[in-house]
């Protein structure tokens, strides 16, 4: 399953009201780290079933990113159940969201 783009519109539909966990990288074009970690997280994305890979630009989505506090970037929270789980911060190996899933 390919990231899916999620925006202000849609975040709770694709996000909050989803049937299984999601991993929600909060990026920017800009950044670095970001564009760094959008491979693994594509790798990820095609290797999971049981889990989806949103992206949600800050820039574009900056109601989302104050919501949920996001002060550094790449940030990926966890959501299950519509609720916020765990985050990893900055720039991190594929194994760091194996974990998190596996705890969710």
């Amino acid at each position: 399953m390919a990231i899916i783009k999620v925006t202000e519109d849609n975040f709770e539909q694709e996000v909050l009201q989803s049937p299984v966990p999601v991993l929600a990288d909060f990026n920017a074009t800009w950044c670095g780290p970001c564009r760094m970690l959008k491979p693994v997280l594509e790798e990820l994305s095609e290797e999971r079933k049981d889990c989806k890979v949103v992206a949600i630009d800050v820039d574009d989505n900056g109601e989302l990113a104050q919501e949920y506090e996001i002060y550094s970037i790449p940030c990926v929270i966890l959501f299950n159940g519509g609720a916020e789980k765990q985050r990893a911060v900055g720039l991190q190996p594929k194994e760091a969201f194996e974990r998190l899933l596996e705890e969710a």
